[in-house]
This record gives structure tokens, sequence and C-alpha cells, in this order.
């Protein structure tokens, strides 16, 4: 290609370290700044030999990071400077382990946390706030969560909880006017997803001078409002009625969630001293 003017000047130039002539010894290892290197060739380098330049291929030879001269040195003899011309078409590529942090210009933290990022900055690696554990996404704030369903944020889509867990159902005794002599089984279990709130109940338990509704306390999350809701899947010995499949008078089996327990509502009540059972599944939603 034609130039006008001076023509640029392109290479990797480099000088290496001095070398020490050995008597008796025509091969030498070159290196620059203690790590060797390897010339493209004989005709890729100006050696120096007690003040003269030596011909590539005749007076020397080169294979990898050695240079063999035509004839063992003697003492006395001089290894002027050997200069290495790279690629001159262009800057060639950087031997393995070369290139340091410190030869980057990018700003930023250095450090095996981080990336460098297209604009020449480095930056943390993984979403910004998340972390792993185990293979789980794991936020650095226990508020945050993901949007699902769409590509923006959109607060009805944000799901920002997940809980099971377990809890203890007992029989209210100041609200429900009732005696309990003990429980054989108190087991209850839940799962919120967001605010909506999933929980089974059962109860069985020895219980006297019944005289109003059956009320549940012990919720794992406090309702956000009164509510009827869920299904009562077994009641019994706490009505008039032989069981709970024989419910009249408009006595309702659905359980009202209220602000801080749940509540049946009945007609009639079993005074006798009896096992009662309470068993059933219900939702309801908490701003907890």
């Amino acid at each position: 290609m034609a130039y006008i003017g001076t023509k640029p000047t392109v290479g990797n130039f480099q000088i290496c370290d001095a070398i020490s002539v050995v008597n008796g010894q025509a091969a030498y290892t070159m290196q620059v700044g203690g790590v060797n290197v390897n010339p493209q060739s004989a005709n890729h380098m100006i050696c120096s030999l007690n003040g003269t330049i030596q011909k590539p291929n005749s007076s020397y030879t080169v294979s990898g990071s050695t240079i063999t001269f035509a004839s063992n040195l003697a003492t006395g003899d001089v290894i002027d400077f050997i200069q290495i011309l790279g690629d001159v078409l262009d800057l060639g590529v950087p031997s393995d382990a070369t290139v340091s942090l410190a030869k980057l210009t990018a700003t930023g933290t250095k450090d095996n946390t981080t990336f460098l990022r297209g604009d020449n900055t480095f930056a943390a690696a993984g979403l910004d706030g998340w972390s792993s554990n185990s293979g789980n996404l794991l936020p650095a704030d226990a508020s945050k969560g993901i949007y699902l369903g769409v590509n923006s944020a959109t607060a009805a889509n944000l799901l920002d909880d997940y809980e099971e867990g377990t809890w203890t159902p007992t029989l209210s005794t100041a609200v429900s006017s009732i005696t309990v002599s003990g429980y054989t089984t108190q087991i209850g279990t839940y799962v919120k997803v967001g605010r909506l709130v999933t929980l089974t109940c059962m109860i069985q338990a020895t219980v006297s001078a019944f005289s109003n509704d059956p009320t549940i306390t012990g919720l794992p999350f406090a309702p956000s409002a009164n509510r009827y809701t869920g299904v009562a899947t077994g009641l019994s010995n706490l009505i008039l009625s032989d069981d709970a499949d024989n419910v009249n008078n408009g006595e309702r089996l659905a359980p009202s969630v209220r602000t801080g327990d749940i509540r049946f509502y009945f007609g009639g009540y079993n005074t006798s001293s009896a096992d009662a059972y309470i068993c059933f599944t219900t939702q309801y939603e908490t701003n907890a």
C-alpha cells in the first residue's frame, strides 16, 4: 500500500535482556523481562555481536526462544543487543499469561468476582442484588421477588413471598365459652404464596360446657379482613345434631376467617362432655 509521507511504523519491537557469553557455547535463550520470547523467524530480529550486525539464517538461526550462532562464542565476545521486531505488519498476539490486570485501563474493581463489560468497566457477576446457594437464587433483600407473566415491573405480577410451615390450632376457651380438658390431636399446616394463605387444621379434644361458636386461634398469619371461606371437612360432638352431616336450621359448616381467628357458626351446641373433632382446609388473604 502506498503512503504519502513517512510510512507508519508498526510492529511489536522488543529489546531482549542482556545475555552473558559462555566460552565455547553457541546457543542462548532470549528473554524479555525474564520471560522467554519467540521471534517469528530469524528475519524478524536484529542481532549485534561484537559491534557487528549479524546476517539472519547465516550468522545465526532461531528455534523458538533459542538463538544459535554459526560458531561457538569465546571469552571476550559480546552480544551487544538482540532486537525482536515481531510481526512487522501488526502488533501480534501477546504470549500466554503476559497481560496482567495492570495493563487494562478499565474502571471498577478487578478481581475474581467481577467481569469486564463492553463499556470497559468491571462489574460484579450475576444479577444485581442476587446470589446463589446450592443452585438456588437468593436475594440480598428478603422483600424482593420476581415478576411473572410480564416483561415490565407490574406490581400485580410481583411474587415476593413463599413459605411452608406448621401451626398449632387451639380452641379458644374465652371466645367459645368452652372447657377443654385436653387435646389428643393438634395438627396444622400452611402454605403462603404472596398474600394467599392455605391452611389445614385437625383437632381432637375433650370438651365440655360448650355454649358459643367454636373458635380456632393460633393462625400463622393475621387475616387481612373478615370473610366466609374454605370448606369444613369434619365436625362432630360440637352441636345438638348427631354429627356434622345432619346440621340443619341454616347452620354454617364454612369457617369464617376473622382478623384474629377462625369461627364456626351454629344454632345449637353440645353441652355435655365429649371428644370434639374439627378438621378443615381454608384459605384467606393476609397483609403479612
